[in-house]
């Protein structure tokens, strides 16, 4: 940083005036030039600065003891922020208003002090405007109060400790469900309903098929057009389970095209964003790193979490926004149906951010526990689990379940699949079938006609699937069997079919219909009395019945017309 000769040089006559009276000392000088060569080595004496430090008030040293804490210096919006405004002012009305006399806050204390200064600093994310203590002045400012917490926030009370939210791998299985599904080309609402049977995620961890979706792009296993990579899909799927939720947990962390931001369920990002979504990331997690017995500890503390958004609040709010900017960006809040700009809506960017990141990736990916108060309404607490250690520092977590289970293949061709069966058997017995949901961990699916056909459509045959079930679904049975064998052969032999059907009074009415002008919309007749007709023409039978003297109606639950 600069020394306080650099930090004052472009200063004016009036502004050093100031403060040489600020510090008494006395200084005659005819131009800014000469004032400096004054002030400045009376500035830097010890015991001076010691006694103007001693001056201060408690609020006013706060803010001096945070840049201290610091490194001498905080971005500029932060401090002013914390502790108010330097009102910005020429010479002029500087001499004529005197506002060092009244200051209006700590900030301005310390600036007509020439204690803190305002400079552009060059950093990761470009030139940014810090308030700052210069160099040579920082070292001989005197030790002030106590050290600010080294842990952001605080350990969460009984009350918002009250109920586990343990981790689960089951991001694994909706994973498997997800890419099955999309490899069958469901359709969008049938890819959003997938969520409503995703029990094992409380509704505020935000796990649905959309984030899961971005997650599975990140990770390169789908392509351009959201379709399952064959041979990424497959190296995933016949991981272990442990190996599978580490890899997810590394494309998460590493990625720069999932964006938390853009799935914050109560938050609509608009047009293009300067955002690189990878540094609040880690900030978020080297924020957590602060936990005093946290991931490395042996007793692994909950940590309130309305505390922790607090404290990030205060002392790294521009985690997401590193250069201040809270105006620019375009973030519709879809509650309240408006667009939401400026630092004091913080809260609602910035705050529901850092919850989503906590209990939704780190949540479903198994880093952080949760824990939510008797009511449950809302996550109020929240610690490392037993595997975070391993997943933060690149490793597989010990203690998942081995995918060892089999499947039951009932004699109707319906299929149950529990979640522990192998990952890659489930994603290729779902191409033979249609998806019929999950419960309580059991995939169900059935074996139909249209299922078998777009199975070899793919290229994938009877024989195929046979051979999965004799190895995966033991005993098997043998009418399913030949069922199958007998589709391989002779293709669909019953089909059903919903129709709209004429029922009569008397055979001598069908026959008056049959040489009738309408006879073309007559189908097969199905009895004396009855007979079908084709579904676009029941109203043009009604109205010639009507011109040969017969009312009729139309049944609209059973799709019965009746004479």
């Amino acid at each position: 940083m600069p020394d306080l000769l650099q930090s004052l040089k472009r200063s004016d006559l009036s502004y050093l005036q100031i403060v040489a009276g600020l510090w008494g000392i006395e200084l005659e000088a005819l131009d800014a030039r000469q004032a400096l060569n004054v002030l400045v080595p009376a500035l830097l004496d010890p015991a001076l600065v010691r006694e103007m430090v001693e001056s201060l008030t408690a609020e006013v040293r706060l803010a001096l003891d945070d840049l201290i804490q610091n490194r001498g210096r905080l971005s500029w919006p932060m401090f002013t922020r914390r502790y108010g405004l330097v009102r910005e002012m020429g010479s002029g009305r500087r001499d004529r208003d005197r506002p060092y006399l009244k200051p209006v806050s700590p900030a301005e204390v310390l600036w007509y002090r020439a204690l803190v200064a305002r400079a552009f600093f060059d950093t990761t994310d470009g030139p940014q405007e810090f308030a700052y203590i210069p160099d040579d002045l920082l070292g001989l400012v005197p030790p002030g109060g106590a050290a600010v917490p080294t842990s952001l926030g605080r350990a969460a009370t009984p009350a918002e400790r009250a109920n586990l939210v343990p981790i689960t791998d089951r991001v694994l299985d909706h994973a498997c469900t997800l890419l099955s599904a999309l490899r069958l080309g469901l359709a969008p609402d049938e890819i959003a309903a997938l969520g409503n049977s995703w029990k094992a995620f409380p509704s505020f961890s935000l796990l649905t098929p959309n984030s899961l979706q971005a997650l599975l792009t990140a990770a390169s296993l789908l392509d351009e057009e959201g379709i399952p990579r064959p041979e990424p899909t497959r190296l995933f799927l016949e991981a272990s389970r442990s190996e599978a939720i580490a890899q997810l947990f590394m494309t998460w962390l590493e990625s720069s095209t999932f964006d938390e931001l853009r799935l914050v369920p109560t938050l609509r990002v608009e047009g293009v964003l300067d955002h690189d979504p990878v540094r609040p990331r880690k900030m978020i997690l080297e924020f957590l790193s602060t936990i005093s017995g946290g991931v490395a500890g042996s007793e692994r503390p909950f940590w309130s979490l309305p505390a922790f958004v607090e404290a990030v609040r205060y002392s790294h709010p521009d985690f997401l926004r590193p250069t201040g900017d809270y105006d620019s960006w375009f973030i519709h809040h879809l509650g309240r149906g408006e667009f939401i700009r400026g630092f004091e809506h913080w809260d609602e960017v910035e705050g529901a951010l850092i919850q989503y990141f906590l209990t939704g990736p780190l949540h479903w990916l198994g880093v952080l526990e949760l824990a939510v108060p008797q009511l449950q309404a809302y996550v109020s607490a929240f610690r490392f689990s037993a595997w975070a250690a391993n997943l933060l520092s690149g490793k597989t977590p010990a203690g998942l379940a081995l995918e060892n289970e089999g499947a039951l293949a009932r004699s109707d061709a319906r299929l149950l699949v529990p979640r522990l069966v192998p990952r890659t058997v489930r994603y290729q017995l779902a191409r033979f079938c249609a998806w019929e949901g999950e419960e309580d961990g059991v995939y169900r699916y059935r074996i139909t006609p249209a299922s078998l056909e777009r199975a070899r459509m793919q290229g994938l045959t009877v024989t195929h699937l046979l051979s999965l079930l004799r190895r995966y679904a033991q005993p098997l049975s043998p009418s399913l069997v030949k069922t199958l064998e007998h589709w391989e052969r002779k293709g669909t032999e019953a089909r059903f079919q919903r129709l709209v059907v004429l029922r009569l009074a008397s055979p001598d009415m069908l026959n008056t219909l049959r040489t009738s002008r309408v006879a073309r919309f007559l189908g097969d007749p199905l009895g004396p009395t009855a007979v079908i007709v084709q579904a676009g023409a029941v109203e043009k039978v009604l109205a010639y019945l009507s011109e040969i003297g017969y009312l009729g109606e139309v049944d609209t639950e059973e799709k019965v017309s009746r004479i």
